[in-house]
């Protein structure tokens, strides 16, 4: 029998039946992204959004010029332009390097360590003939190749000495100069060592006076460009002032 005190426990349950609940089909997961997809498109090219704004940057380039486009835009441009200068330079690179490498393979083979060369210049030639045919024994280059490198490097120095007058190229003709004597020095016999070093001292001197043209150790004043002014910061204290001369009146100081 069931208790009616109210704070008694109840332990029976009232079972009700479930009612059924309408299936509702869920959409597919591709067509809900298609949908967010295609709501974040939409919502980018309204008016402020992130590609009509990137998009009227475009339009706008031309007229506003590559000072006062927008940032975005000049570092693509400026990336893009980079990109472009490099691979030009590699293709470029690899262009002169093979025609370089022709040349040197077409040059006929000079006799390295023969005494081919006559009068003067043969002090100077010979000695570096048999320098180079002793010392690229292990190279993997001939000893013909390595001379007709050296002749190239004397005369590419000499040319772009005296037409550009530039620091580098006078420092490659600089080098070239001393190596040049170094092996003179070297390969030629004691007895005529120090002749034969003065005589290519002396030739790389009178080849200087067209390498090195337009070379001075003075300072160049610029025409037009006005001259520097030194400034040293020093104090100047002013005399003393001189003391009033007294009144020659006896009696007040002010008396007239």
């Amino acid at each position: 029998m069931r208790s009616n005190d109210p704070h008694a426990d109840n332990d029976q349950v009232l079972k009700f039946p479930r009612l059924p609940v309408p299936y509702t089909p869920q959409p597919p997961k591709s067509a809900s992204r298609a949908a967010g997809l295609r709501a974040w498109w939409n919502t980018t090219w309204e008016k402020d959004g992130v590609l009509h704004t990137m998009w009227e940057d475009i339009l706008s380039a031309p007229g506003d010029g590559l000072r006062h486009m927008a940032p975005w835009l000049r570092t693509v441009l400026t990336v893009a332009g980079f990109s472009v200068v490099v691979l030009l330079a590699h293709a470029a690179a690899e262009t002169l390097l093979q025609a370089l490498h022709q040349l040197l393979t077409a040059v006929p083979k000079v006799q390295v360590g023969a005494d081919t060369s006559h009068g003067v210049f043969a002090v100077v030639d010979q000695p570096v003939r048999t320098y180079i045919a002793q010392h690229s024994a292990g190279l993997p280059v001939e000893a013909s190749t390595v001379y007709t490198l050296w002749l190239l490097t004397g005369i590419t120095g000499l040319v772009l000495g005296y037409l550009s007058r530039n620091n580098g190229v006078r420092a490659l003709w600089t080098a070239h100069g001393t190596v040049t004597v170094f092996m003179v020095w070297t390969a030629t016999p004691h007895a005529g060592r120090t002749v034969a070093a003065g005589l290519a001292v002396l030739a790389w001197t009178f080849l200087s006076a067209f390498a090195m043209r337009g070379l001075t150790l003075r300072r160049r004043i610029v025409a037009g460009r006005p001259a520097k002014v030194t400034v040293k910061p020093e104090i100047h204290i002013p005399a003393p002032a001189a003391p009033a001369a007294q009144d020659q009146h006896t009696g007040c100081p002010f008396r007239n």
